[in-house]
């Protein structure tokens, strides 16, 4: 049997995947919002967060967008999470009607120390693995949790040698 190479177990997504899968994630909170199915506001888990939030709240017409920052990761190495900076906490108090925005939920630690200061809110991502599921109210991707979802703003194109054969 053959290890595997490192590719194959990443996940690789583009640019125009992550806006389709983003605005999958805007049809599927379309309308189900506390206020007669709208979302108060929008708050963007940074940095990976960013780009679907602001898909996310330009599909559904979402003009309070604010974010909160969570340090989790040095590099590839988990770390405890943290918050590093805060939402205006008096427009977005407890969560309620508030919509929680992340590019992947992974292990679920991040999110549970962000629920802890909105624990009303809804938290959506576009990626979810197994061990961080019970922490996401909606997403669109489920991805096993030995995947490595390489983001289009990790990546950059460049040449890419053949497997075998050099002619």
């Amino acid at each position: 049997m053959q290890d595997r190479l490192p590719h194959e177990k990443g996940f690789h997504v583009s640019w125009d995947q992550l806006h389709r899968d983003a605005r999958a994630l805007a049809w599927r909170l379309d309308g189900h919002g506390p206020d007669n199915g709208a979302w108060r506001a929008v708050v963007a888990i940074t940095r990976g967060g960013m780009a679907p939030a602001m898909i996310v709240a330009r599909e559904l017409d979402i003009r309070m967008v604010d974010t909160i920052s969570v340090k989790s990761y040095n590099h590839q190495d988990q770390t405890e999470p943290k918050v590093i900076k805060f939402p205006d906490m008096d427009v977005v108090g407890d969560g309620t009607g508030i919509l929680i925005v992340d590019d992947l939920v992974d292990t679920g630690k991040t999110l549970e120390v962000v629920r802890s200061h909105m624990p009303n809110a809804h938290v959506a991502t576009v990626y979810a693995k197994p061990m961080g599921r019970n922490q996401v109210d909606s997403f669109i991707t489920e991805v096993s949790q030995d995947t490595w979802i390489f983001f289009p703003w990790d990546m950059a194109l460049q040449y890419v040698q053949p497997y075998r054969g050099m002619d």
